[in-house]
């Protein structure tokens, strides 16, 4: 799938790559390069490279980013909705206890994957840890 992502037709290996796509298919859990593969092998295991196109995806230095960047946005998102149920509707602490930590624990579950890949996708559109280096020995 050739598209604005590929290298440039001289084969540059500084031309740029477009960051937006990559990172709509970083969300999407898709090779950043072709869309067609899946990133992950499992939940959070990053697959050496693309089974559609071959891009290497073993250079990927995500480590605690993606769950830092989940517990951001879970608890920016929960915490005034938190402070706004309790005071509108004044449930049962118990009540309120397991209502917040199901919606808690689905959205921290929901988000981690596609943060991830989101993650790895930027770092393969801006060719950071080697991923502007072609490296066709791995995979």
């Amino acid at each position: 799938m050739a598209d604005a992502l590929a290298p440039d037709p001289a084969g540059h290996p500084d031309s740029p790559r477009a960051l937006k796509p990559a990172l709509l298919r970083g969300w999407q859990r898709r090779c950043p390069a072709c869309g067609a593969g899946a990133m992950m092998r499992g939940y959070l295991d990053v697959r050496q490279s693309c089974p559609a196109c071959g891009e290497a995806l073993h250079h990927h230095r995500a480590d605690d980013g993606p769950a830092y960047l989940t517990i951001l946005l879970v608890g920016h998102l929960m915490a005034p909705l938190l402070l706004w149920f309790f005071t509108t509707f004044r449930p049962d602490p118990l009540v309120l206890f397991t209502v917040f930590a199901v919606g808690c624990v689905g959205l921290s579950l929901y988000l981690l994957p596609r943060l991830k890949g989101g993650m790895v996708a930027y770092q393969w559109a801006k060719r950071l840890h080697g991923f502007g280096v072609d490296d066709p020995g791995i995979g």
